[in-house]
C-alpha cells in the first residue's frame, strides 16, 4: 500500500478511537448518574479541577521517580489495575446482572478481570487500543458528571497550558514519555501502520529524537504523556525515509480524554430545551467538531516529521466550538462559560 494512503490509514484509526471515546462518554453520562457514580457533591465548584490537576502532578512526579529508580512494573501494575477498575464502571451499566453473588454483577468483574489480564499477558496494539478506548469512555464520563461546564473549561485550560510548558519548555514529558512506551499500557494509543507491526515485537521509539535524529524507519512518539499525548515524530529523511516512513503512529489516550470532558459536561449540564442534533445537544455536538478540527491541526503538524504538544490544540478547539454552539442556541457568554455564581 502506498505510504501516503497507509498514513491516512492510521490517522483515520485515530479518528475513530477518539470518536469512540466521545460517544461512549456521551453514552455513559446519563447511566454513570444513575448509578450514583457522581464524584462530587457540587460538580460547580472549579476546585474541584484544582485537585485533579495536582494529581496530575503528584502522579506525574511519582512515575518519574519510578523509571529513575527501576520501579517500571509498580507503575505498569497501577495502570493496568486502573484500568480494570475504569472498565469496570462501564460493564457494571452494560452488562445485565444476570449472575450475581452477595449483590455483585459478576459478568461484568469477569469482563473487567479479562481487560486487566489482557493487558498483563499479552500487550499486543489492539489490545491496548481497545483497553484504552473503554478506559477513555469511562473516564470521560466519569469526569463529565462531576465537572460543570466553568469547572471542566478551567480544567481543559490550564492542562492545555502545562501541556506545552511540560513539552516546549521543562521538556519533562519526553523523559516521561521514553519510560511510559516500555510499559506497554494503555497511555498510549498504538496505531499500526503495516499489516506486519507488532508492538510486543517493536523497539522503543525515542520521544527525544528530532527528525534528523532519528533512525531510518524507526517509530517514533511524539510529546506529552501526562495528559498522555504521544503524537508521532518522523523518520530521518536521509536514505529514502521521511517523515511518512513509520510502521506506527502514537497519541496519548488523555488526548481523546481531556477534551472529551468538556463534551460530556456540554451535554449533561445542557440547559433545559436546548437545540440537539442526532440527540445530542448543539454546544456539546460543536464542542466534539472542534475536537477534531484540532485533530486534525496536530497531525498535520506531527506528520512533518516532530513531536508536539497535542492539549493545546484540542482542548482549544473543543472550547471554541462548544462557545460557538452556545452563541448558536442563544446562551449567553457568561451562562455558557458558568460563570453566573461568580459575577
Amino acid at each position: 500500500m502506498d505510504t501516503r494512503w497507509r498514513v491516512a490509514a492510521g490517522c483515520g484509526l485515530i479518528a475513530l478511537i477518539f470518536l469512540f471515546v466521545q460517544l461512549g462518554s456521551l453514552a455513559l453520562v446519563e447511566p454513570f448518574k444513575s448509578a450514583g457514580y457522581q464524584a462530587v457533591e457540587d460538580p460547580s465548584d472549579p476546585a474541584n479541577s484544582v485537585l485533579y490537576i495536582v494529581g496530575i502532578l503528584v502522579a506525574t512526579a511519582v512515575m518519574l521517580l519510578a523509571f529513575r529508580y527501576d520501579a517500571e512494573q509498580f507503575i505498569r501494575g497501577l495502570i493496568v489495575l486502573s484500568g480494570a477498575w475504569l472498565s469496570l464502571y462501564v460493564f457494571r451499566v452494560l452488562v445485565p446482572p444476570v449472575v450475581t453473588a452477595g449483590g455483585v454483577n459478576v459478568l461484568a468483574v469477569g469482563c473487567s478481570v479479562l481487560l486487566g489480564l489482557g493487558l498483563l499477558l499479552y500487550p499486543e496494539w489492539y489490545v491496548v487500543d481497545a483497553a484504552g478506548a473503554v478506559m477513555g469512555a469511562a473516564a470521560a464520563g466519569l469526569f463529565g458528571i462531576s465537572f460543570g461546564i466553568f469547572p471542566a473549561i478551567v480544567l481543559l485550560t490550564v492542562l492545555a497550558v502545562y501541556d506545552a510548558i511540560s513539552v516546549y519548555g521543562t521538556e519533562h514529558m519526553l523523559t516521561l514519555a521514553s519510560g511510559v512506551m516500555d510499559l506497554k499500557v494503555p497511555v498510549v494509543l498504538v496505531i499500526p501502520l503495516t499489516l506486519s507491526y507488532s508492538f510486543l515485537e517493536a523497539s522503543t521509539p525515542d520521544p527525544t529524537a528530532t527528525a534528523e535524529e532519528s533512525e531510518p524507519n524507526a517509530e517514533a512518539p511524539g510529546a506529552d504523556v501526562t495528559d498522555t499525548d504521544e503524537s508521532a515524530t518522523s523518520a530521518d529523511d536521509e536514505g529514502g525515509s521521511g517523515p511518512l516512513d513509520r510502521d506506527a503512529l502514537f497519541i496519548g489516550l488523555g488526548d481523546a480524554v481531556i477534551p472529551t470532558v468538556l463534551v460530556a459536561s456540554a451535554a449533561f449540564f445542557a440547559p433545559e430545551g436546548v437545540r440537539t442534533v442526532l440527540g445530542v445537544p448543539l454546544p456539546a455536538m460543536t464542542a466534539m467538531v472542534g475536537t477534531f478540527v484540532g485533530l486534525t491541526v496536530l497531525l498535520w503538524m506531527v506528520l512533518k516529521g516532530r513531536a508536539h504538544a497535542g492539549l493545546p490544540l484540542l482542548n482549544g478547539g473543543t472550547i471554541a466550538g462548544y462557545i460557538l454552539g452556545a452563541a448558536t442556541v442563544g446562551i449567553g457568554l457568561v451562562e455558557a462559560l458558568g460563570l453566573g455564581p461568580y459575577l
